[in-house]
């Protein structure tokens, strides 16, 4: 058979493909505008919102505010996530940042409230209330609870009433106020006239001795405890304890280490007859024998033993040894 002709379509050899497939490169992928970024992490920080999930929506926030640090709704919803999940000094910091931190007075007071710094919390409130006037319920919240820590439980009550009266009923506001007022007036009537009657009710003894001991000394402040104990631990870092002296090495023996060496024995200087060691651990004459199998601290009878009769004894003597026996036949 005639050979067959090479087709002029054949294809190439797949090395060749890969080869050409090697050398085409993909274009890079070009990155989104900054607003099509933006409005997908709000969108993001929504749906994170809406979840929950409070860390994840700060951690989206931060990266809201690098592409674009003047947005205001990424900063104050910053500050409110900070504030949910009860990270204060995050928030009193991201306050101080701002261009204008009068923006945010109210929230500046609560959280400094919260921090425990009632004073500065309250020319804070003193300072929004000549801005704003007096009508801000969320100031009044705030002046009736500094009122109530700082221990004015009258003003407290009367805030809190005030309140009560413009409430709307049924709401969660109405039965935080009431709640309030409760705790509130229990204080205010225990200093009036609950104590009163607790005294009435203890027993003579303990009123008389009541009446004439000291007043109590005041508590105190966590910042006098603070530097107490901070003065403390400098005169303890700036005295430093005394080492104990090492013996000199011109007075310890030869062969002997100070603390491993056992001591010597105190009774080295007196005769061995006078020790109190002396004759202890030594074995009398005539009991080896009998002895020799109990152990220490056991009672040794001292009844002699009764040795048999050596004539006509077979038992103990031997053939061949040295003991008279009967002569064989």
């Amino acid at each position: 058979m005639p050979p067959k002709s090479a087709k002029s379509g054949t294809k190439q050899p797949a090395s060749s493909q890969k080869r050409n497939w090697k050398d085409h490169k993909a274009t890079p992928k070009q990155p989104l505008p900054v607003p099509e970024r933006l409005k997908r992490l709000f969108t993001s920080l929504c749906a994170q919102i809406d979840g929950g999930h409070f860390s994840n929506a700060v951690k989206t926030c931060d990266k809201i505010l690098r592409l674009d640090p003047k947005d205001t709704d990424a900063r104050q919803t910053k500050l409110f996530l900070l504030l949910q999940t009860e990270q204060y000094n995050a928030a009193l910091s991201l306050i101080d940042e701002d261009e204008d931190p009068s923006h945010y007075a109210y929230e500046k007071a609560y959280t400094l409230y919260r921090l425990q710094r009632e004073s500065d919390a309250r020319d804070v409130v003193e300072t929004i209330k000549k801005e704003k006037g007096e009508d801000d319920r969320g100031i009044v919240h705030l002046e009736a609870q500094l009122n109530y820590r700082e221990g004015s439980y009258q003003a407290a009550v009367d805030l809190y009433n005030e309140l009560l009266d413009t409430a709307e009923p049924n709401t969660e506001e109405h039965s935080d106020i009431l709640t309030n007022l409760q705790a509130a007036q229990q204080h205010l009537d225990f200093i009036n006239t609950g104590f009163l009657r607790a005294l009435d009710a203890l027993p003579s003894s303990i009123t008389s001795t009541l009446e004439t001991a000291p007043p109590p000394v005041p508590p105190q402040s966590a910042a006098t405890a603070a530097a107490l104990s901070a003065a403390t631990a400098t005169e303890a870092h700036t005295q430093p304890a005394k080492a104990p002296k090492k013996p000199r090495k011109s007075r310890v023996p030869p062969g002997v280490i100070p603390g491993v060496t056992p001591p010597p024995d105190p009774e080295r200087w007196v005769k061995k007859s006078e020790r109190s060691t002396f004759g202890q651990g030594r074995k009398r004459k005539g009991q080896g024998g009998a002895g020799g199998g109990a152990t220490q601290g056991s009672a040794v009878d001292s009844t002699p033993v009764q040795q048999p009769h050596q004539q006509g004894s077979t038992s103990h003597a031997k053939s061949g040894g040295g003991g008279k026996g009967k002569k064989r036949k």
